[in-house]
């Protein structure tokens, strides 16, 4: 390829480090599909014959049905999957083939080819987490009044509902979607046509090649598009994002399926036994998808640093842009299908759930509202009176609700026996009727929200 410039061929190490070929060729589909557009424009714009257009064109098409069918082939000597294409295009079309590279740049062209390709990822991952939100939606819906304990430093803090729970994780997967539909937005330009870093002299159509390809335009400096990664870190950055997301649930549901929890039971399809002890159902798909997040946060960072520092324009290093995003990406798609796997088919023991929130005092703090609301007692004394009934109850053994008045009146003795309309754990939930809060009819308003939004009603 660029022998005519150097008296001996590279050594074993430079033909090793310099391949691409062992990843890039993921690119197959997105290559041929750009030269295909190119060779298409040069053929309108007269700048090769219609005839030699038409020569490269079914060429190519060949060369993609021997790919879809087979494989594609892996010549270290050709370096990537751009020279591996026109050497097959040269063998199946002759020196015709030559024509196909006029007006364009390896450089142009695997910006276009891995921007093409990270477009399709953030679809993917779209739909991935569409397909969450439903399970989401669903479950929600069906344990809108499932009162379970809430959480603060891993300590009960006030009940909540399960389905209030589930719609938390359909908030975070909602950004985690928008993230992506803007990344994708965003690296919706072309760079088909930037060439080397300069554009070129050729009277080229970038617009008949943008449209051709799917983009909304092309981009506007040719020094930008050739060395941007920006489309790559955008991706990754909402990879990230999403897979801390779905780490926190994957801790959750790591801890609520131990039997000190023992409020789900992951389905058999996603946990696994113990090679030597037989009573153990593992949650291994959620701590894989918790595990992956690591991986994910990693391949984000690494293309930061190595994008860091490179002065305009390309630079070889940005060869190592594409395994950490293929990486991330098949990471993220595995995760998402495990995690929604896991929400549709666990199941939920309601009781030990309602047990745990009823155990853990969770209730007090709707005894210090009542003692506000009602009494007019400021709200840190409130709490104060609170926090000694909460003493008592515990070293009785027994529930806030389960407390005599008598037992009430002697810690303070403006409290009267309407406060046991709020001490209960159904009490405490229905009462939360701020908008976003965790009342019953307040999580089947947001759950049919969700369900117009994903357009579950049809």
């Amino acid at each position: 390829m660029w022998g005519g410039r150097f008296s001996a061929g590279p050594s074993a190490v430079m033909r090793e480090i310099n391949a691409s070929i062992p990843f890039d060729k993921a690119l197959w589909r997105e290559d041929i599909a750009g030269s295909r557009a190119h060779a298409a424009m040069l053929g309108a714009r007269g700048i090769i014959s219609a005839e030699d257009a038409a020569a490269i064109d079914a060429g190519l098409v060949r060369i993609a049905e021997e790919y879809e069918a087979h494989g594609v082939p892996e010549a270290w000597d050709l370096e990537d999957i751009h020279m591996t294409v026109e050497h097959r295009l040269a063998e199946l079309i002759g020196p015709v083939a030559g024509r196909l590279h006029t007006g364009r740049s390896r450089n142009d062209q695997v910006a276009t080819d891995f921007r093409l390709w990270v477009k399709n990822a953030c679809q993917v991952a779209e739909k991935a987490l569409e397909n969450l939100q439903r399970a989401l939606a669903t479950r929600a819906d069906e344990y809108a009044e499932t009162i379970m304990p809430g959480f603060t430093h891993l300590q009960i803090a006030q009940p909540v509902t399960l389905g209030h729970h589930l719609m938390a994780y359909y908030e975070m997967a909602r950004r985690d979607r928008d993230r992506f539909v803007a990344a994708r937005a965003r690296m919706d330009e072309c760079p088909l046509g930037s060439a080397a870093l300069a554009g070129t002299g050729f009277p080229i159509d970038r617009n008949a090649t943008a449209a051709a390809l799917g983009f909304a335009g092309p981009t506007a400096n040719s020094l930008d598009a050739v060395s941007d990664r920006d489309f790559a870190l955008d991706y990754l950055s909402a990879a990230a994002q999403c897979a801390l997301h779905l780490s926190r649930l994957a801790e959750e549901l790591v801890l609520w399926a131990s039997q000190p929890f023992g409020f789900v039971r992951l389905p058999d399809a996603l946990s696994t036994g113990s090679s030597i002890m037989p009573q153990k159902r593992n949650p291994d798909a959620a701590e894989l998808v918790r595990g992956h997040c690591g991986r994910i946060v990693g391949a984000l960072v690494s293309l930061m640093v190595m994008m860091k520092g490179l002065p305009l324009a390309y630079s070889k290093d940005m060869q190592d842009d594409k395994p950490p995003v293929f990486e991330a990406a098949g990471l993220l798609e595995l995760s998402l299908a495990a995690m929604t796997g896991m929400i549709a088919d666990s199941s939920f023991d309601t009781a030990r759930m309602r047990a745990a929130a009823e155990a853990g005092f969770a209730t007090a703090t709707d005894l210090a509202d009542w003692l506000v609301r009602e009494a007019g007692v400021p709200f840190r004394e409130a709490h104060h009176i609170t926090g000694a009934a909460v003493k008592l109850a515990e070293a009785r053994g027994c529930a806030l609700d389960a407390l005599q008045l008598e037992d009430l009146r002697a810690i303070d003795a403006r409290i009267d026996g309407r406060v046991f309309a709020v001490l209960s754990v159904d009490a405490s939930v229905a009462a939360r009727l701020s908008y976003g809060g965790t009342a019953p009819v307040r999580v089947r308003e947001a759950v049919a929200k969700a369900r117009a939004e994903l357009d579950m009603n049809q």
